[in-house]
């Protein structure tokens, strides 16, 4: 195994070679040398393993920040969320003090079949009690997770002082949405949360769009903010619903990848009406190949703050113990001919923190701060200019809202406190929460952060560590009662609920749904299609 580690890594040091002279054989013996005098003759003793796996992490560090190594034990848990599931149990859980609760079944799998509900307690596992022992996270996905078809048995108690109730749960195959959430943001403003561009995206995307459009929708708002990508062809086939006629999506050409062009071919589900899609730093790869070519064919809006920047396509290749690297074989061009990769000659590190560092140079606060490179000027199907070699930079900024803050605030979100308290509040609350509001309508309109809820809510916070801060409240009043409200709406409806809360204190949002309602929209985008 060692020997076949020894020549990939031979073969994938000659993706770097430059030019003709290159010998594979030569350099395939120079490592099997090295390795020969390092395991015989090293004054300590050497796991060889390690060092194979050491020596094809750096050398993909050579090439560029995108071209990775998996191991055989990492590449499941890597490829799940964009294969769109995991086997378990399907539950999302928390642990809240000391003891695994339920924070809701997931839809469609095994626990919510056999009546598991939220809220419910799982103190045993198999007979073995892991409730105050200090479980972990860790701990948990060990003992639930595991093949399809076999079986655990979990000890679950529904309210204080019952008996425990066993459950014989046999996994299954667990669906990991990548739409988030969408809803009605008004009478015709449809809103959809896209959080990764995976294998089952469009399914989920003609399901929330046919909701959405039999609820009256007419315009929509596409949510990639934090959304770092996923798929090429789920980021292509998504595009082709929004884009009429015959129209290029992208192309990608490397060295060895012959240019490929990927065109609209079908009638899209949304091809006429505003669209507007929301980006940020952390949207990259498939979603800037979505928003570049709507950005491109002046199909919608892009608003926000600029782009990650990452113009590299990667491909899969299994090694022979099955693990994997992920090695870049071309770039991919928006339609107008723009590459949107930005740097990354100063190293893997430096281009991972680049966008961390958009605060200090105050790009995330400035428009005027966004680098712009004058000698990649593009022009989209409309004559508009947009540039290359950074990202994508949004038709509309919106800065960082940095009015949103306090230490108090900072210190119950470090502690994780709005999450433990809404939990252990809504389970203890549950009957009572769903019979005064017995409907999503009812809740949204008529919830209150009442006096007597954020006395136990600072009460808990205290109990936790952080004490009670009044005019660290008062700075932030209406963030705090909101995130509470959007949390308990989590917890006693679904996640989806929790957008539908919190959207409104965003001014991306605020602005999207602006631009649809004035002149905003037909001035920036006039060839638009309505």
């Amino acid at each position: 195994m060692i020997r076949t580690f020894l020549t990939t890594l031979a073969l994938i040091y000659s993706i770097q070679a430059q030019t003709q002279s290159y010998n594979p054989g030569t350099t395939t013996d120079k490592f099997n040398s090295l390795f020969d005098k390092v395991i015989e003759h090293y004054v300590d003793s050497v796991n060889g393993d390690a060092l194979v796996e050491d020596a094809i992490r750096a050398m993909l560090k050579k090439l560029d920040p995108h071209s990775v190594y998996i191991s055989k034990k990492d590449l499941r848990a890597t490829n799940e969320p964009l294969k769109g599931n995991f086997d378990g149990i399907g539950i999302r859980f928390q642990i809240l003090d000391d003891t695994l609760m339920v924070v809701s079944p997931i839809s469609g799998g095994p626990s919510e079949k056999l009546g598991i509900c939220a809220g419910d307690k799982i103190i045993t596992v198999n007979g073995e009690n892991i409730a105050g022992i200090g479980v972990t996270n860790k701990m948990v996905t060990a003992k639930l997770k595991g093949e399809r078809g076999t079986s655990v048995t979990v000890g679950i108690k529904r309210y204080s002082g019952a008996e425990v109730m066993e459950y014989e749960i046999t996994r299954d195959k667990i669906p990991i949405h990548s739409i988030r959430a969408y809803y009605m943001a008004t009478d015709e403003i449809g809103y959809m949360k896209l959080t990764r561009f995976s294998a089952t995206t469009m399914k989920e995307f003609n399901a929330a769009i046919a909701d959405l459009k039999n609820a009256g929708m007419k315009s929509l708002i596409l949510d990639l903010r934090g959304n770092g990508g996923g798929y090429l062809r789920t980021a292509t086939r998504l595009s082709d619903e929004f884009l009429s006629g015959k129209k290029r999506i992208v192309y990608t050409e490397g060295r060895n990848s012959p240019r490929k062009e990927i065109y609209t071919k079908h009638k899209g589900q949304f091809e006429k009406g505003k669209l507007v899609v929301l980006i940020d730093q952390s949207s990259a790869s498939a979603s800037e190949i979505f928003s570049g070519s709507i950005q491109d064919w002046d199909r919608g809006l892009i608003i926000g703050r600029r782009s990650f920047g990452k113009g590299l396509v990667q491909k899969p290749m299994m090694l022979n113990d099955s693990s994997a690297i992920r090695l870049t074989i071309s770039r991919y061009y928006m339609p107008s001919g723009r590459s949107i990769q930005k740097p990354y000659a100063a190293g893997a590190e430096a281009y991972k923190q680049e966008k961390y560092s958009r605060s200090e140079s105050g790009e995330l606060y400035h428009k005027d701060s966004i680098p712009v490179d004058s000698s990649q000027k593009f022009l989209t199907n409309g004559k508009r200019v947009v540039y290359g070699g950074a990202g994508i930079i949004p038709d509309i900024f919106v800065p960082l809202d940095t009015g949103g803050s306090s230490d108090y605030f900072r210190a119950l979100m470090q502690k994780g406190i709005f999450n433990a308290f809404c939990l252990s509040y809504v389970n203890q609350n549950r009957v009572l929460l769903k019979s005064k509001y017995a409907t999503w309508a009812t809740f949204k309109s008529d919830f209150r952060i009442t006096d007597d809820l954020l006395r136990e809510f600072f009460g808990y916070a205290k109990k936790e560590g952080v004490n009670e801060d009044e005019p660290g409240y008062t700075k932030v009043k209406n963030i705090i009662d909101t995130r509470l409200k959007a949390q308990i709406a989590a917890n006693l409806w679904s996640d989806r609920k929790f957008y539908e809360i919190m959207n409104v204190l965003s001014p991306d949002y605020r602005k999207a749904i602006e631009s649809m309602n004035d002149h905003t929209f037909k001035k920036l985008n006039p060839k638009v299609e309505k």
